[in-house]
């Protein structure tokens, strides 16, 4: 499969390998990048396909449909920068046109066409991501690091008088959103709530739909409000834009920046705080002015991207990628954690990359990530800040027993538990206050009375819920 086969381009029987033989009499030798095996170890399943068949391979995705991952950093570029060969339009798919896509499939809610710019190329994609992208251009880094540093100091009290803490959950996981619904133009109130119901989404337990839907409703009434009360937010820019959005194109847009800039963010946040606590040179190099803060977390982006991989192009006709043969209708798979480590490109995993930004973390080319310089403020300055106030932070268990939950398309850490000393300052927790961030019930929105978010723990003797993706509502907000 290092040449084009003339048969594939006239119909005939493809060549065995390529994805068109999956489910018949080429699948068995085809690898799944998704499921238990896949998840256990995905770098390890990425060097493997790399060494099959080279920069782009042949995968199943979900009930054994055929596809593309892109493993090579060039032939990703390639794939992002040329939408008149790699479409985002997932209508182009030839597994939607066959009828292959089961209804239940879980493949559909991450790829089924809906308007949002992720979807759209050209003219209308350029009308939507101008709207997204003039809305977030328009906060200044210094704005951002003051809520930054405003929520880490308050996140911080909550727990340092106990002397220890898990980074994961009671840092990484709700400093992002509690930053983004001040920059959205919500009340400050409604942050932990709303932490709270896209922790659920993410994680996908029995109550995700109620969660979503508490998303969901709360963005169509702030929609609303700042259409009365403008305001200097994401909201209102959306609004007031010239592109003149939609108030369902405002909404889903609101909904996308709002919950993948917090998983990436989450993720960021949490790989680099574990290689500063696990890596000694890594925090040396720090503490010694030898790399800066940002500097470290563009190296954490080549090596421990927040998504492993992004779903999807297709292709606009027959073409040639990575010397495969590639068909009208295929669907790729960017493999971001792959092309960042490319042999081609990186021949010496342990040499810096000292502000290197040309990693594939955020994408390049028409659909690079607009607002990927509010998630670096977010995470330099919170875990700046953080490092300052507790300067003696330290990993509370051995290394090895650190845990990760995979995903086909991300790897996320579930805990770091961290020691300390406590400050002087530090007051202690009171043993009647609630374990999360807020207190308080916030006040509604306008015609708006935000209901009490339900818990994501199973009865008692009933059986784990099965594990859902986060993606498994991201493009399919419930109206």
């Amino acid at each position: 499969m290092t040449a084009p086969h003339t048969e594939s381009l006239q119909g005939l029987t493809p060549p065995p390998g390529c994805p068109a033989h999956a489910g018949t009499i080429g699948a068995s030798a085809l690898r799944r990048i998704y499921g238990a095996e896949a998840e256990r170890d995905p770098k390890a399943l990425y060097e493997e396909l790399r060494r099959q068949h080279g920069p782009v391979a042949p995968v199943l995705l979900h009930g054994d449909l055929p596809a593309w991952i892109v493993l090579g950093h060039r032939e990703n570029l390639e794939v992002m920068r040329s939408p008149s060969r790699f479409s985002n339009d997932s209508r182009l798919w030839r597994m939607f046109k066959e009828g292959r896509v089961p209804a239940d499939s879980p493949l559909r809610p991450m790829v089924e066409w809906q308007p949002m710019c992720v979807f759209t190329d050209g003219a209308e994609h350029e009308r939507l991501r101008a709207a997204v992208r003039d809305a977030l251009d328009q906060f200044d880094r210094r704005g951002v690091r003051r809520y930054v540093i405003r929520y880490t100091d308050q996140l911080v009290d909550s727990f340092a008088a106990e002397g220890r803490a898990d980074l994961i959950r009671d840092f990484a996981e709700k400093l992002p959103m509690l930053v983004m619904t001040q920059l959205l133009g919500m009340p400050e109130e409604y942050g932990p709530h709303l932490v709270d119901a896209c922790l659920d989404l993410m994680k996908g337990s029995e109550t995700t739909v109620a969660s979503n839907e508490f998303v969901v409703r709360t963005l169509r009434t702030l929609t609303e409000r700042k259409k009365a009360q403008p305001g200097h937010d994401l909201a209102s820019r959306l609004l007031s834009h010239e592109a003149n959005l939609s108030d369902d194109e405002v909404l889903e847009h609101l909904r996308l920046v709002l919950i993948s800039a917090n998983e990436t963010t989450v993720n960021l946040i949490a790989n680099a705080l574990r290689l500063v606590l696990t890596d000694r040179r890594f925090r040396a190099n720090l503490a010694g002015g030898h790399m800066t803060l940002p500097d470290a977390l563009e190296q954490v982006l080549w090596d421990d991207p927040p998504l492993s991989a992004i779903t999807g192009r297709w292709a606009t006709g027959d073409t040639v990628l990575g010397g495969q043969q590639i068909r009208a209708g295929d669907m790729l798979l960017l493999g971001v954690a792959a092309g960042n480590v490319d042999p081609e490109i990186r021949p010496d995993l342990d040499k810096p990359l000292l502000g290197n930004r040309a990693h594939l973390a955020f994408s390049s080319g028409p659909h690079e990530c607009p607002g990927q310089d509010i998630g670096r403020a977010i995470a330099d300055t919170g875990i700046d800040t953080l490092l300052a106030r507790l300067p003696d932070l330290r990993l509370a268990v051995p290394e090895g027993e650190l845990r990760w939950s995979a995903a086909w398309l991300s790897k996320r850490l579930e805990a770091l538990p961290v020691e300390f000393t406590p400050p002087a300052s530090a007051a202690p927790r009171s043993p009647s206050a609630p374990k999360d961030f807020a207190s308080t019930v916030p006040g509604p929105l306008p015609e708006q009375v935000p209901p009490p978010m339900p818990s994501s723990a199973p009865a008692a003797g009933s059986p784990a819920p099965a594990r859902k993706t986060w993606w498994s509502l991201f493009f399919r907000p419930n109206r």
